[in-house]
């Protein structure tokens, strides 16, 4: 396991403290918790913007964030993302 050392903000490293003794929790394992979320936060942003871009299907982008496919429809949803094209829409319909 690799090591990581920051500064912080005392109003950062404040709250921390206050964090660490509501949750009962050590330095190291808040730190490794709130990484461990914040990256998985930034994995699934960064798979929904390159869905929306068009750079990759929905079901990779559900890879790319770690989640299936309908859990990654539902996260779309829930951020009010359009993810299918109205070009691709309007040539589905003609098609009906």
């Amino acid at each position: 396991m690799g090591t990581i050392s920051t500064r912080v903000p005392d109003e950062l490293e404040a709250e921390l403290e206050e964090f660490l003794e509501a949750e009962r929790l050590d330095r190291s394992t808040a730190v490794r918790k709130f990484l461990a979320e914040g990256l998985e936060e930034w994995r699934r942003d960064r798979a929904l913007e390159r869905l929306v871009a068009g750079e990759v299907t929905l079901a990779k982008a559900a890879e790319l964030a770690d989640m299936s496919v309908w859990e990654f429809a539902q996260f779309t949803k829930d951020r009010e993302q359009t993810w299918v094209s109205s070009d691709h829409l309007e040539a589905d319909l003609e098609e009906l």
